[in-house]
């Protein structure tokens, strides 16, 4: 459930750009998307009005269609499961702030949608919507932000936005996450290490990290004589004697 923080001086053009992007590509089912916006309180408003604006803008249509923004699931179970998902975080009491109008077409399309006021006892606090649907939150600090995103059983990877580069990094140093990208969407590249913490797995993929998984490691010790007074055993050896 990769967090997406946004820090109260953060480019909010950038933000905006981004954000809408980085959970409706693939029409959502990419494990590194962001699924939770975790938002500073002096800019909640800006961004949550800039993502509804985005959303209500894409282009329902053809994968292939370059013209195509939002694409159908990758099958009828995928959109049957995503919709049990939302529709058990709104019974709990999450508020529908925005969801985009009915999609006339066979296809499998789960119409782009976004939540707020999702408390901790509600099942989509920690329920992975595999899909376009993002969770907004709203905090008034950073070490809030932080708990917020640490507080899941997942860490595959997320994103930080804010205004200064080198404090962003700071803070997202403590989000317990394999992977963290500040100012930048999340991406996977073969020079870079990939992976994940807690239930997003060990080890990683790609880089020379990667390359290193495949192989053995094999220990190799020599020396010039075999020392009797600092092998192991040698002091019991001297008191026999």
């Amino acid at each position: 459930m990769d967090p997406f923080i946004v820090l109260g001086d953060a480019d909010m053009e950038n933000v905006n750009e981004c954000a809408w992007r980085v959970r409706l590509y693939n029409a959502g089912q990419v494990c590194t998307s962001a699924k939770r916006f975790i938002v500073m309180d002096n800019i909640y408003d800006e961004f949550l009005d800039g993502l509804i604006d985005a959303f209500s803008r894409v282009t329902p249509g053809d994968p292939m269609d370059p013209a195509t923004t939002i694409a159908p699931m990758n099958s009828k179970r995928a959109k049957e499961k995503l919709q049990k998902s939302f529709d058990a975080a709104v019974v709990a009491g999450a508020k529908v702030a925005y969801r985009f109008p009915e999609i006339d077409s066979d296809g499998q399309f789960f119409r782009p949608s976004i939540l707020t006021d999702i408390t901790p006892d509600n099942p989509g606090y920690k329920t992975e919507m595999f899909g376009p649907v993002a969770a907004v939150y709203k905090v008034h600090s950073e070490e809030e932000a932080v708990a917020l995103a640490n507080d899941n059983p997942y860490g595959l990877g997320g994103m930080l936005f804010c205004g200064d580069k080198e404090h962003g990094a700071e803070v997202a140093a403590k989000v317990y996450t394999g992977m963290m990208f500040v100012n930048t969407p999340l991406a996977s590249l073969p020079d870079i290490p990939f992976g994940g913490v807690k239930l997003s797995g060990y080890g990683r993929e790609m880089s020379r990290l990667g390359q290193m998984a495949f192989t053995n490691d094999k220990l190799l010790v020599t020396a010039d004589h075999f020392d009797k007074a600092n092998a192991p055993g040698a002091l019991y050896a001297a008191q026999d004697l």
